[in-house]
């Protein structure tokens, strides 16, 4: 039997704990139905200051209490600000140190990750989580290789998952590792879950930084995404800015995370999604209404972005 603990953080997301849940012991049903040992045994952790009565039923117990545990799962968050979640919630880094390096496999789930990026232990392994905030998870832990378009990534005994549904995804990959494919499989139509996706980025949005103090990147922004239809260089785009080209990208980078023609090109393929979305328009009209004049170019960069073909998008996701 496998002891599992799944932590029970501040401001944690329900939806995210109860999905852990419901996996887990379902895989418990099935075994047992079939009169096979029980796999899971699970425990809910708490730091020693925090109660929630939420999971009255369930076993329990605090981080203060001597025990080491097989397989640690970390919930995602409710939060909008994870720096004073993360503070909260500090006393469970040490723990999962301490556990890890007593050979716990760690597992996270959205942006659950943030709480193992604290701790160290991801530095220079691979990571995902939700794809809207990897731009933050990136900016807090860049020591961190951040796949973000990954649904689920798996670096020696540390597991991480996307946003969302890839709970699900990461959850069927711990079944199948500890209990077998078979297992997994089972559980998964019982979810109607679709063991095969692997990527997350046509679920992202491109949702720049916007609450900062710098005048010059913020004027920057302004143009590119006023213009971006007509605009092909940086030159083009910060004439009017009173300050030098090295200056605005050096400044545009610090602040932004990325460079300003990759603010150009993120802004066109955001606006190419709206278009395939929402519009009937040819794909020709969407690709120089999104700001490009070479279909090839376009398609090329549309799938390194978004994951797939333009038309894949547009049979996925528009509005009809």
């Amino acid at each position: 039997m496998i002891n599992i603990a799944i932590l029970i953080p501040e401001k944690y997301k329900l939806l995210s704990v109860a999905a852990i849940l419901e996996v887990f012991e379902t895989a418990n049903k099935f075994q047992s139905i079939n009169s096979f040992e029980v796999p899971f045994d699970i425990s809910l952790l708490t730091q020693a200051n925090y109660r929630d009565a939420s999971f009255e039923s369930y076993k329990s117990a605090t981080i203060d209490e001597p025990g080491n545990f097989e397989l640690i799962l970390i919930p995602s968050f409710t939060t909008d600000n994870m720096k004073s979640t993360l503070e909260l919630n500090q006393d469970f880094i040490p723990w999962l140190v301490n556990q890890y390096h007593s050979g716990a496999e760690i597992a996270t789930f959205c942006t659950g990750a943030f709480l193992l990026g604290a701790t160290g232990l991801l530095d220079g392994k691979t990571a995902t989580t939700h794809v809207d905030a990897c731009a933050a998870f990136s900016a807090a832990f860049p020591a961190v290789q951040l796949k973000a378009d990954k649904t689920v990534t798996q670096d020696g005994r540390l597991f991480t998952s996307g946003g969302a549904t890839s709970t699900f995804h990461l959850l069927l990959y711990l079944l199948q590792i500890h209990c077998g494919k078979d297992l997994a499989i089972k559980t998964a139509k019982l979810f109607a879950i679709d063991m095969d996706r692997h990527n997350q980025s046509y679920f992202s949005s491109f949702q720049p930084k916007r609450h900062h103090n710098d005048e010059i990147v913020a004027s920057a922004q302004e143009k590119i995404e006023s213009n971006y239809q007509d605009v092909a260089t940086i030159e083009e785009m910060i004439k009017d800015i009173p300050s030098s080209r090295r200056n605005i990208v050096r400044r545009f980078k610090q602040v932004i995370g990325i460079t300003p023609i990759e603010y150009l090109q993120q802004t066109r393929i955001e606006a190419a999604k709206k278009l395939l979305e929402q519009t009937t328009q040819q794909m020709t009209e969407v690709i120089y209404n999104s700001g490009y004049n070479d279909p090839k170019a376009f398609r090329k960069i549309f799938r390194k972005t978004v994951g797939m073909t333009p038309s894949e998008y547009r049979d996925k996701f528009q509005i009809k």
